[in-house]
């Protein structure tokens, strides 16, 4: 597929970051570091397909990192449309969860990544990622979640009512779902930036964990300006011209892009 945008601020690359195809890119600002964001693409979705989006967060003078998942892109991509690839679902994002170490690590080590200033997104099952990610990486600054969850046994009680029993994942994997739900692990989120963006009219992730995890987790808050959640009426499973203005403007406030 040719590469249809060129920006002579960007630096775009595709890396391989042990075993993780990524794309890579990076402004053309001074400076030793990167204030960065790794940007986790949906179920059914690639890395080529967050590159517009990439390119605008880049464009703020981040670096942008978008890996694929596995079965995904260059990573054995399955047949989604087949009756039982749903059961993969979870384990893609716990498999994600698990190489964010590896990745971050790489990231500033080889790839000038600011270890202060390191932010998660992702829209749709790369919204669960994220969520999970920076539930269990205290290191991480902040995070944007689009039509994602963090309240991941309410998401997959609904999941399951529309899935045949076939699909159901194994009970380890779902015990093993439910022990890193972000929603149980509050303590591990409290006083940290997180911004929850979705879809008021949501029919494929649906916006109710979002709205219990919000409730619940908003009184451990002492500084209530970090966290928020924004519903925008009517909206499907899609990302919008002003939900990414307002992931945008949450990154430029929490993940600074100097450095400081």
């Amino acid at each position: 597929m040719p590469y249809l945008l060129n920006n002579e601020n960007i630096k775009e690359k595709n890396i391989n970051i042990r075993g993780i195809p990524c794309i890579r890119l990076v402004p053309k600002i001074k400076g030793k570091s990167f204030s960065t964001i790794i940007f986790y693409h949906g179920w059914s979705s690639t890395k080529e397909n967050q590159r517009f989006r990439g390119f605008i967060l880049s464009n703020l003078g981040y670096q942008v990192i978008i890996p694929d998942a596995i079965y995904h892109g260059e990573r054995n991509p399955i047949d989604y449309n087949s009756d039982n690839a749903a059961k993969h679902f979870w384990r893609v994002i716990l498999n994600n969860i698990e190489e964010s170490d590896t990745l971050v690590e790489e990231l500033i080590n080889k790839y000038d990544a600011n270890p202060d200033n390191i932010a998660v997104v992702g829209h749709s099952m790369g919204g669960f990622t994220s969520a999970g990610v920076f539930t269990h990486n205290k290191n991480i600054k902040t995070s944007v979640i689009l039509n994602g969850s963090l309240n991941w046994k309410m998401s997959n009680t609904i999941f399951l009512k529309k899935l045949t029993p076939d699909t159901v994942e194994e009970k380890n994997l779902i015990e093993e779902v439910e022990l890193s739900d972000p929603i149980s692990n509050l303590h591990k989120l409290a006083g940290r930036p997180l911004l929850i963006l979705h879809g008021g009219g949501d029919n494929v992730v649906s916006k109710v964990p979002q709205q219990v995890f919000y409730e619940k987790i908003k009184p451990l808050y002492k500084d209530k300006t970090k966290i928020k959640m924004i519903e925008y009426p009517d909206l499907g499973h899609f990302v919008t011209t002003n939900m990414l203005e307002d992931g945008a403007k949450w990154l430029l406030k929490w993940c600074s892009r100097d450095g400081s």
